[in-house]
């Protein structure tokens, strides 16, 4: 391994703890020249699910392609690069037990979405803009009106 600082190829790990299940290993590791500390994660590859495009195009699932749209939806956010990794590892948990070779980049960005409301609704509003392609403002402000009314809220703002 690599250290992402100096680029040397030794280091020990500090410290291995099991995540999700056992499905996956997280390491804290040292490098021997630099000493600084990273983390690194080890997870067994799962099948090759496809995923199918709006366009019809079919890609292989990225888990990484996962991890930056969430990263972007959080960002400047209070949420923890741990807590996307946790969604990322449920919603992949999720998408590999479905027991079918291909899934809808639809279905998976509504999962998104889902967790997303559970967790933060800043986040959650950036992403289901980006995801639904929000045509004008209206579109927009008619999403941010169903989460407050789903949650009881109300900002004293009422339809005309």
């Amino acid at each position: 391994m690599k250290c992402p600082y100096c680029g040397f190829n030794e280091d020990r790990v500090v410290d291995s703890r099991e995540i999700k299940n056992g499905s996956s290993v997280r390491r804290r590791r040292e490098c021997k020249k630099c000493k600084k500390r990273f983390t690194t994660y080890e997870r067994v590859e799962s099948f090759s699910l496809m995923v199918v495009k709006k366009d019809g195009r079919r890609e292989k699932f990225s888990r990484e392609k996962l991890f930056s749209g969430l990263r972007k939806a959080c960002e400047k956010r209070p949420i923890s690069v741990d807590k996307i990794e946790q969604i990322v590892d449920k919603i992949e948990f999720f998408l590999n037990n479905q027991n079918r070779n291909e899934i809808p980049t639809g279905e998976i960005g509504e999962i998104v979405i889902e967790e997303l409301k559970k967790l933060d609704k800043v986040a959650y509003i950036r992403f289901a803009s980006v995801y639904r392609e929000f045509k004008d403002v209206d579109e927009f402000f008619d999403e941010l009106k169903k989460i407050c009314y789903l949650n009881g809220e109300s900002n004293g703002r009422e339809k005309d």
